[in-house]
């Protein structure tokens, strides 16, 4: 299969597939569909994989390319949440699996599409929501308080105006497009498009509020706690967990999972429940955290904060108290 007929390669793809190393009767899920080029290359080394997206276009469109797939028994489309995997895959009969794949945040389709909202490069409706349905983004900035969506700024994307840019926010309601949003955040941080950062780029501060707004929208950080939690109870032992993240908010929530999972220290994250007494490690110590190299670099400019990290799991019985319930 030719991936370059896909119309997105993720990033790290090389990487992500040589941490899961399948072999011809793996099971994998790919907890983010997306374009599905990650579940493209895990078929091509023979894997069976269950992948999961809570948008309906990317299974809309994963469901077009399977019907012309040879072997459709080995593809399983979720249209799902992530953080339901393991009821989904009890429904489907899967205890255990071979590897688990996540490629968090919003995907580069999703960008691309000025009607979704995601982004500030092109005009669209103020939604943001990965489901298409639910609360908008929209929906939040004009019914909020201000005080309310300060701590969404702060928390999610670390604005340290956060208070300053809430209180534009509210005295310019209603708020209805992607250009009206950035509009406001830019004069309540006095931007100025001439002004440059480091290395040459220009500096936008409304990346830091659409961020910040995307996450809450779609409860991205709670997803990724269960989820997380999920992948110790389906994994086997030995089984391969490959999470590739783009800001700092995930990573850090990565990080302190797989070093409490693997015995190195106590989860100190709010998103993460405390270390239990008698606590067998259930994943070994993680490989070393990977990066984009710069040929990928050069070929994708998104791919320049991406990380992967990776473990495996033990045989040890998962912690029911971590990400999911008991």
């Amino acid at each position: 299969m030719n991936l370059a007929n896909g119309p997105h390669i993720p990033v790290l793809l090389d990487e992500v597939v040589a941490a899961l190393n399948p072999v011809p009767g793996s099971v994998i899920i790919d907890a983010t569909f997306g374009a599905g080029g990650y579940t493209r290359a895990l078929l091509d080394r023979g894997a069976t994989v269950h992948a999961f997206d809570r948008d309906p276009d990317a299974i809309a469109k994963g469901r077009e390319w399977a019907e012309h797939k040879a072997d459709p028994q080995r593809l399983v489309l979720h249209p799902r949440r992530f953080s339901e995997m393991t009821a989904a895959m009890a429904e489907v009969g899967v205890a255990q699996v071979d590897g688990i794949a996540m490629d968090l945040g919003v995907s580069s389709m999703q960008l691309d599409q000025a009607e979704r909202g995601f982004a500030f490069s092109s005009d669209g409706p103020l939604d943001m929501r990965m489901s298409k349905s639910g609360t908008s983004a929209a929906d939040f900035l004009n019914e909020a308080g201000e005080s309310t969506i300060a701590d969404v700024l702060y928390q999610y994307g670390e604005e340290r105006q956060s208070r300053r840019v809430a209180r534009a926010i509210v005295a310019a309601r209603p708020l209805h497009t992607t250009a009206d949003l950035a509009a406001v955040v830019r004069r309540a941080l006095g931007y100025r498009p001439n002004s440059q950062k480091k290395g040459g780029a220009p500096k936008d501060p409304a990346t830091r509020s659409f961020q910040a707004i995307r996450i809450h929208v779609n409860g991205e950080l709670d997803e990724l706690q269960t989820a997380l939690g999920a992948s110790e109870q389906l994994l086997r032992g030995g089984g391969r967990l490959a999470v590739v993240s783009f800001h700092s908010l995930e990573d850090r929530m990565v990080k302190r999972f797989l070093r409490a999972a693997s015995g190195g220290q106590a989860a100190t994250s709010r998103h993460m429940p405390e270390r239990l007494d008698d606590f067998l490690p259930t994943f070994e110590k993680p490989d070393k955290p990977v990066k984009p190299l710069q040929g990928e670099l050069d070929l994708n400019p998104r791919s320049r904060s991406a990380i992967l990290r990776a473990a495996t799991r033990t045989e040890a019985p998962a912690r029911t108290q971590v990400g999911v319930p008991a």
